[in-house]
């Protein structure tokens, strides 16, 4: 519940404001003052007369009603604090600094739990427990430095951790990065991350908004939440980055012990993010890269020029973005040879344009204006210029400052001697730019951007796809329970039931047959014609206790394998199906709670689990989301074609993801599906193998 009192209050009581600005209650009342907040400023400390020259009261009975009330006590005052405020003087938004909560105990749970219900009882919004506070153009309610610019449009910055908001926002000054606004919800009790975008997507103004959100997440606590308003944002015209911590088992478990809540599922939230259009980042610096990227005018191409008095870091740079999928285009012709002629003799232009450690303001002026003007598959111009200790920067800086207004592709300006020349780069950013100190940070944060697709389309592919046929085989799927209510069957299912759903949903599989009898089986073979392949049907992983024997290629031998299978512990039956080639890939799903199904894809046999080399998306897929999930693996040029071998079926290998997700769409009782490997040429792509594990309620 964001409501105008916590945006725009009138009046705010700080309890447990103080003189010492060097604790939490003394610097929240400096930060007040100093951003100039022009409401009614009250403070509550039973122990002082005055605090920062302002009068103070000594009981909260005193205070006049109120709209804002910050508390900065211990936490097991802040539940009667709330309730006496909000019952007693009509507050009506809060933030509670205070740590000691949900994040550190069961009795901070509880008293987290008691304020979250006063506040609801009351209509009160309610940022915290255990966050640094809000900062806005109207006041600065947090405790900490730095304060940024803020500009209505700077960025709107979307925190679920304090200390880590401080460190973003330090990362964030030196770059030029200017803010609208800084949210730092903490535990997040009432107020959230998805909560505070869908406030700015249902109060979305395009003309006066912010169009750039940056956000640091720990835990996702409504993905559907997240998922729409970010997409609407999006689609608005917003551009949205974000940090999701928490990747590793281990970082996993300490987000959760920071907040009190439980960790998302990173292959989840990379597939969330997909789906929604959101830049996902590593680390702050490539946070406030990519929102210092999202300030510039947006790229209409790959091809980039690269002007620099340096060599070495032009190089650096060449390969950071080549490595990303982005052109560095050999300049060559006439154009270039004019250009070569009226820069300093030795300098070079083929790309990157070297002007020299002697070079200075009047040969950057031309080879940003040949880039400009002459160069026209030139889409974006990346300048490094730094101090050799030969030239003024000063000029130069002013050259870059009127050709960043002047040009109409954009300039990427890369100033590294934010040290030697501190005083300069100063200048330059006061002048309302931004900095990108570090060129293969840029180039990473650029990438990221590049190959985030936009947010997908929420309509369902159902084309192909039988969903009634598909609900009745779920349904006639027996219990392996007892039939008291509220039980849960599970298991994986056999074979045919596997081949039923596939073929509901259009996936085609490799013709099979599977039974207890070898005469059978044999002539099967002999129908489809040899070789063959057999798999003992029963162990869950059949290669690893000798169930897969590959290229059979008589029924002699087809009888021994099936001899041999039907020994091996819990077999109840033998698979055989035609032997096919092809390059192997895989598709794979898991049912995460709160998310959906998580679909995977990426090469098949072995290399899933040795590469690791896998894509996520979030089920239902769209077709552009299908084949972005597949361009970004590692392996995408063996599925492509490299070194004189054929790609696979890329459209088919995309409608079979698309297919799948829908069927696992209408099928939420699967809790885990692989389909590995699927055999791929240049023709089609089919299933040979697949597993289903399903879990239903019993009502």
């Amino acid at each position: 519940m964001i409501n105008q009192q916590l945006l725009h209050p009138e009046s705010i009581v700080i309890i447990g404001g103080s003189n010492n600005v060097h604790k939490p209650g003394g610097a929240i009342v400096r930060n007040i003052i100093q951003g100039g907040y022009k409401g009614i400023l009250r403070i509550v400390n039973p122990k002082e007369d005055e605090v920062q020259g302002i009068k103070v009261f000594h009981d909260v009975k005193e205070v006049p009603p109120t709209d804002l009330a910050v508390l900065v006590v211990a936490a097991k005052y802040c539940p009667d604090y709330v309730e006496y405020l909000a019952a007693e003087k009509k507050v009506r938004a809060f933030i509670i600094i205070s740590a000691g909560f949900g994040e550190e105990t069961k009795e901070g749970a509880v008293l987290e739990e008691q304020i979250l219900n006063t506040c609801e009882r009351y209509g009160a919004a309610l940022i915290g427990p255990n966050c640094i506070g809000l900062m806005n153009d109207w006041h600065h309610s947090v405790f900490t430095k730095p304060i940024p610019t803020l500009k209505r449009e700077g960025v709107d910055f979307i925190s679920g951790s304090g200390a880590t908001a401080v460190f973003i926002l330090e990362s964030a000054v030196t770059k030029g990065l200017p803010f609208n606004s800084v949210w730092s919800i903490g535990n997040g009790k009432q107020i959230g991350i998805e909560d505070v975008l869908q406030y700015m997507d249902e109060h979305f103004d395009a003309e006066y908004d912010s169009k750039v959100k940056l956000l640091y997440i720990e835990n996702v606590g409504n993905p559907d939440k997240l998922l729409f308003h970010a997409s609407s944002l999006i689609r608005k015209g917003c551009r949205i980055a974000a940090i999701k911590a928490g990747s590793s088992e281990s970082g996993s478990r300490a987000a959760s012990s920071h907040t009190g809540a439980i960790a998302s599922s990173d292959s989840a939230v990379e597939a969330l993010f997909r789906k929604a259009g959101i830049v996902r980042c590593f680390s702050r610096e490539e946070l406030t890269t990519v929102g210092c990227i999202f300030t510039l005018p947006p790229l209409k191409g790959k091809n980039f020029a690269i002007v620099t008095h340096a060599g070495g870091p032009g190089v650096m740079l060449t390969d950071a973005l080549s490595k990303g999928g982005m052109n560095i285009p050999k300049l060559e012709g006439p154009a270039a040879d004019e250009l070569k002629a009226q820069l300093l003799p030795g300098s070079s232009v083929s790309n990157p344009i070297d002007i020299l450690a002697t070079g200075a303001g009047k040969q950057l002026s031309v080879a940003i204006d040949f880039c400009e003007q002459r160069f026209e598959e030139i889409d974006a111009i990346f300048v490094i210029f730094g101090t050799p200790g030969l030239v003024q920067l000063y000029e130069a800086y002013d050259v870059l400052d009127k050709k960043i207004q002047e040009c109409k592709k954009p300039i990427f300006p890369i100033l590294p001697s934010v040290h030697t020349a501190g005083p300069e780069v100063a200048e330059f950013l006061k002048k309302g730019h931004v900095n990108f100190s570090d060129e293969v940070t840029l180039a990473t944060a650029l990438t990221q951007i590049m190959k985030t697709p936009p947010p997908a389309a929420p309509e369902i592919e159902l084309y192909g796809v039988d969903i009634i046929k598909i609900r009745e085989i779920i349904a006639n799927i027996p219990s392996n329970t007892s039939s008291t209510n509220n039980t849960r069957s599970s298991g994986y299912l056999p074979p045919e039931t596997v081949h039923q759903l596939l073929e509901c949903a259009g996936i085609p599989m490799v013709p099979e047959k599977v039974s207890a009898d070898q005469k059978e089986l044999t002539t099967f073979a002999d129908k489809v014609g040899y070789p063959v392949v057999a798999k003992v049907v029963g162990p869950v992983h059949k290669s690893d206790v000798g169930g897969v024997a590959l290229n059979i290629r008589t029924p002699e031998h087809l009888a021994l394998e099936f001899e041999r299978m039907m020994k091996i512990d819990g077999a109840t039956g033998v698979m055989v199906q035609k032997m096919l080639k092809g390059t192997e890939l895989f598709i794979g799903a898991k049912y995460e709670q709160r998310f959906g199904h998580v679909v995977l894809c990426g090469l098949g046999g072995i290399f899933v689990e040795v590469l690791k080399d896998v894509s996520s998306g979030l089920a239902p897929l769209s077709y552009p989301e299908a084949y972005s999930m597949i361009r970004s693996l590692r392996a995408y040029k063996i599925i492509k074609g490299t070194r004189g071998q054929k790609g696979i079926n890329e459209q088919r290998y995309a409608e079979i993801i698309v297919r799948l997700s829908t069927l696992l769409r209408f099928a939420t009782e699967i809790k885990e599906m692989d389909i590995n490997p699927l055999l791929a040429d240049e023709n089609d792509v089919i299933a040979v193998d697949a597993r289903i594990l399903i879990e239903k309620s019993e009502e």
